[in-house]
């Protein structure tokens, strides 16, 4: 179990690998909770991170090249995943499959008349929820930061750190609680309970983050429901596409939704330049994706709990 929960930490580019990797060990009725604790090390991950920026930065000793030092300190993880892949061994239902031959394209299989429908889907939930997550949580240290004048919090950079620490305890445990709850409540509502939450709390914090009161409680709220829903992609994405082309389809349709995520920072920087708006203020429009994920969640099926394919 351990080597299969550190793969969370720092992943980025490995999420889909590890999630893969996860579902197909674990037996269908432990699922959620192993991609959960897995999940969770993201968490983990981004509040050293947030660690290691309030002490470098912060440090006069590095003057304006702290950032430089920064980038060095993050290869560490990168050199981490070495290690790990050492002691994690390939699933059973991989190995015990039929070896692909030359001929066989997965892309002509997930993108093929039995299965583009369900990968599109994929697509646009993925689209939806990264939209929804970039375009929140790439402009919350600078709107914690900035000066209250320029319609931010007035936080200062290393004074905004330390919520932002909050914030991820929030993360971590909604990563790790999410794949419990699932179990009781089932997959799709924990899903929808948690988009919901997000979206009413995202416009509270934006204009209410300049309280420090207000940023205690919400952070950890916000961090908690606004990272918790990542938790079901591993298990739910997985169950979705047979053993021989798993990791294609995984891989290829969660990921297509990040061409979302990469213009959400873009497009809410162009909202809050419009008279009257600001950062807090724009914030908001990533609610309206955090609801349209609870709908398009709803357009697939929610295998929990059977056996892959």
């Amino acid at each position: 179990m351990f080597w299969r929960a550190v793969l969370g930490l720092g992943m980025g580019g490995e999420w889909a690998s590890g999630a893969v990797l996860v579902s197909e060990t674990w037996p269908a009725h432990l699922r959620n909770k192993a991609i959960s604790i897995m999940q969770s090390g993201w968490a983990i991950g981004y509040m050293a991170a947030a660690v290691m920026a309030a002490l470098i930065l912060g440090n006069e000793s590095f003057s304006d090249e702290g950032w430089r030092w920064l980038f060095v300190v993050g290869v560490a993880p990168a050199l981490f995943t070495l290690w790990i892949r050492r002691n994690v061994r390939e699933s059973h239902t991989w190995t015990a499959r039929s070896k692909p031959t030359l001929r066989d394209n997965p892309f002509k299989t997930i993108f093929g008349p039995a299965l583009l429908g369900r990968t599109l889907r994929i697509i646009a939930l993925g689209g939806a929820v990264q939209f929804a997550y970039w375009g929140l949580f790439f402009w919350l240290p600078p709107f914690l930061s900035r000066p209250v004048e320029q319609g931010g919090a007035g936080m200062g950079v290393v004074g905004s750190l330390q919520w932002i620490i909050f914030m991820q305890v929030g993360a971590y445990l909604g990563y790790l609680t999410f794949g419990f709850i699932a179990d009781k409540l089932g997959r799709r509502r924990t899903f929808i309970l948690f988009m919901i939450c997000a979206a009413a709390i995202v416009p509270v914090y934006g204009q209410m983050a300049r309280n420090p009161t207000v940023l205690l409680i919400l952070s950890p709220l916000l961090g908690y429901f606004g990272h918790g829903y990542f938790s079901m992609f591993g298990g739910l994405i997985a169950e979705l596409f047979p053993t021989a082309v798993r990791a294609t389809g995984q891989g290829t349709s969660y990921n297509a939704g990040r061409m979302a995520g990469a213009v959400a920072p873009y497009t809410i920087g162009a909202v809050a330049t419009l008279p009257g708006i600001g950062i807090g203020l724009a914030l908001g429009v990533t609610s309206a994706f955090f609801l349209a994920a609870a709908l398009l969640v709803l357009t697939l099926p929610d295998r929990s709990g059977q056996q892959l394919e």
